[in-house]
């Protein structure tokens, strides 16, 4: 398969070279320009897998998407409602789009796009990326984890087993299927850990200091993160779907045993390092807050489900942040009363 990958921080790229590894081919392309500076016609690779990387950089997007089987989007979520309203015009007809990680609800707003074409394209939202990755310098690229499961849903649902397979094939690990992309967004445990990391070490964070995210698991902080993450599982439950626990999420990603969050903390510090924000910068909690959180009490409030300590939470990031973090692009033009439906079967073509 040829692969296009939108964004080239270090997910994509880490991805064109699974990929690569895998036998298939990719062509990168970055939103910003800048990203794939250095890169030529091959990726230096790092960490669990080793050696060179065969890909193409595309100089504009439509050159990416030319002759593409698959289509991988991971860009930040604050980038991903600009690069899906400039992308829509271009995709063909039946050419998967996997969004990795997705943020909020962004596949039926890429669906809703497409709609206005009448064009049917599988939309897949995939709960975390297939690899865990850092940029060194230019055509070097680390890879340092990859999961061993990653949680798919689809825009229509039922895409999800096809393209659990197409993944498989792409990137090697399982794809767990889940009856609808709302679950992937429910699946995300990152929200969870991130906002008690945040809460945690604000005056860290403001001071612009250097500090580890897994040293600073504390109990105090895992027990916020505990305390969160239920509220996360209930909501899902509601929503009838059983996603990972925090925990399990991080055993996923990072391949240590399920244990104690503190135990689990000393095992992630001790395999690499995680740095933490430095500044209070809103758009760095876009991710965690705006498209995790606050999704999540949209949510919890449709359904009647009682989430206090995530409304706690959101309402003290507010304000140590002195700023709105509920302004989620994502969601523009969704229709919330018809939202099974269109988890369903998407928006309706002409």
């Amino acid at each position: 398969m040829r692969l296009a990958v939108l964004g080239a921080g270090a997910v994509g790229p880490g991805a064109a070279a699974l990929a690569v590894s895998r036998g298939h081919e990719a062509a990168i392309w970055s939103p910003r320009g800048g990203g794939t500076h250095g890169i030529g016609s091959s990726l230096s690779v790092q960490g669990v897998l080793s050696g060179t990387a065969r890909v193409s950089v595309a100089v504009d997007v439509a050159r990416a998407l030319d002759r593409a089987s698959a289509v991988l989007v991971s860009v930040p979520p604050h980038a991903l409602g600009p690069l899906l309203r400039r992308i829509a015009p271009m995709l063909a007809e039946g050419v998967p789009v996997l969004l990795a990680p997705s943020h909020s609800l962004a596949p039926l707003l890429l669906d809703r796009l497409l709609a206005r074409r009448g064009l049917r394209v599988p939309v897949a939202a995939l709960a975390v990326p297939p690899v865990v990755a850092e940029r060194l310098a230019g055509d070097e690229v680390r890879i340092l984890a990859l999961p061993e499961a990653v949680e798919i849903a689809t825009v229509p649902a039922a895409s999800s087993e096809a393209l659990a397979r197409l993944c498989s094939d792409l990137f090697g690990m399982a794809f767990v299927h889940l009856s609808d992309a709302l679950g992937a967004a429910l699946a995300a445990h990152e929200p969870v850990l991130q906002s008690a990391l945040i809460l945690g070490n604000v005056t860290r964070i403001e001071a612009g200091e250097a500090w580890d995210q897994h040293r600073q698991m504390t109990p105090a902080i895992c027990r916020l993160a505990e305390r969160l993450d239920a509220e996360r599982l209930a909501l899902a439950e509601a929503y009838g779907h059983a996603v990972p626990s925090l925990a399990a999420g991080l055993h996923r990603m990072a391949n240590v045993p399920v244990g104690p969050l503190p135990v689990m903390a000393r095992a992630l510090a001790a395999l690499r390092p995680a740095p933490g924000l430095r500044g209070l910068d809103a758009t760095q909690l876009a991710q965690s807050v705006t498209y995790g959180l606050a999704l999540w009490l949209r949510l919890a409030a449709a359904r009647g489900v009682p989430m206090p300590l995530t409304g706690a939470a959101m309402a003290v990031l507010e304000a140590m942040w002195g700023a709105s973090l509920s302004a989620d692009d994502l969601l523009e033009g969704l229709d919330f009363s018809r939202l099974r439906q269109l988890l369903r079967d998407g928006h309706p073509r002409d």
